[in-house]
């Protein structure tokens, strides 16, 4: 199994569309851990850490959200940190 941690910068309208609930369930789905959190610059940023191959399938996802919100880029940045050890993924404010 290849471990993977991943940062996302979401752009576009993606507050108040649910993108974060939508990530949320997604990243349950793949059995990821991580975080979610809207950004004051109006961005949703991201943290995943799982398999390579789920972290993919939730990153190219991210590139529609879901269907309320509409994505203008994906910023993506391969991290090392141990924050994301956590076995959850959560929703943070």
């Amino acid at each position: 199994m290849i471990t993977r941690k991943t940062k996302a910068l979401v752009y576009g309208r993606v507050q108040g569309v649910y993108f974060r609930y939508h990530t949320k369930l997604m990243a349950d789905r793949l059995g990821l851990s991580g975080w979610v959190r809207n950004r004051p610059d109006g961005t949703v940023e991201a943290y995943f850490c799982g398999q390579d191959s789920d972290v993919t399938r939730i990153i190219d996802w991210l590139h529609s959200g879901p269907e309320t919100a509409m994505v203008d880029k994906v910023d993506v940045e391969e991290i090392d940190t141990e924050e994301l050890q956590a076995h959850d993924f959560i929703i943070k404010s």
